[in-house]
């Protein structure tokens, strides 16, 4: 009898993830997710998929509620899959199946546990082999024994969904592997033994570019908070702006202050910045007349 697994999930990556083990043919007996969130701007529904596949679906916004722990325990769980889920799962779930709960996180772990790391991996301006882990979930945060280890490469140029694109094309095989091991109980549990430091939570005003910041700083921002995510930010006349996309300038002018807006080309904007220019390329800054004028 095939393994039966459970999916939990409300993200794009959980679509994806969910829609593979369908392909598949994988057990799913059932899955849990969400109507909606104000949390994760990557929010996916996954109800239609189980309509389309005749998946019982449990929505709720209270994982560790007693219904959830009901309803999952009614359908005798080997395993649980846990992947875009922003909220704490604790003991009662997480003790739930034979096999543990499988989660997922796109670092280096142990280190670099926490909240947002494809943002932070940008916005700290990393460019190199990156490793994402699937895990056996423990009550810490990303701590428990890893099952699933492959590298993939940032590369300067990425944006925060191309990363998005790549963990999900880099992913899809490892599912394949770790689902078959766990189901032969043949899978090989790491325990992660170093201690770690942990990233927090992006808040909004880590968002905001100040133009005093380099180019490169800048630049770094923008790519990590675009789309999916929710832009990195700039003011004008008090109004606050999104911008989506940007690249460097060759302006060097040291008399000008940095958010000076030095040329305006269509939809093209150049703004002084702590050691150059960069050129605003994609923006909701739509008919505002920003010429000569400074953003902050």
């Amino acid at each position: 009898m095939k393994m039966r697994i459970i999916f939990i999930g409300s993200v794009y990556f959980s679509y994806k993830m969910l829609e593979h083990l369908i392909k598949m043919k994988a057990n799913v007996v059932g899955v849990v997710s969400k109507r909606q969130s104000n949390f994760n701007a990557d929010f996916y529904d996954l109800n239609p998929l189980c309509e389309q596949f005749n998946l019982p679906n449990l929505i709720t916004s209270d994982i560790n509620s007693k219904e959830v722990i009901e309803w999952i325990d009614d359908l005798h769980p080997d395993v649980i899959y846990c992947f875009g889920w922003s909220n704490i799962i604790k003991k009662q779930v997480l003790s739930l199946p034979n096999k543990g709960v499988v989660g997922f996180h796109p670092t280096l772990l142990p280190f670099n546990r926490g909240r947002h790391p494809l943002i932070w991996a940008k916005v700290l301006g990393f460019k190199r082999k990156w490793d994402k882990h699937f895990f056996i979930m423990d009550e810490g945060a990303d701590s428990g024994p890893i099952i699933s280890q492959k590298s993939f490469l940032i590369n300067e140029n990425d944006t925060a969904h191309s990363l998005y694109q790549k963990i999900i094309n880099n992913s899809l095989k490892q599912i394949e592997t770790f689902t078959l091991d766990l189901e032969n109980n043949t899978e090989n549990r790491v325990i992660q033994k170093i201690k770690s430091n942990y990233w927090r939570k992006r808040t909004k005003a880590d968002g905001r570019i100040h133009f005093s910041m380099t180019s490169e700083a800048i630049i770094n921002l923008v790519r990590a908070l675009t789309k999916p995510y929710p832009g990195a930010t700039c003011f004008f006349n008090e109004e606050e702006v999104i911008i989506w996309s940007i690249r460097k300038g060759n302006n060097k002018q040291p008399y000008l202050e940095p958010g000076k807006v030095i040329k305006v080309n269509q939809n093209e904007i150049e703004v002084k910045t702590g050691d150059g220019s960069v050129i605003l390329t994609e923006h909701e800054f739509n008919d505002m007349p920003v010429s000569n004028q400074y953003l902050m």
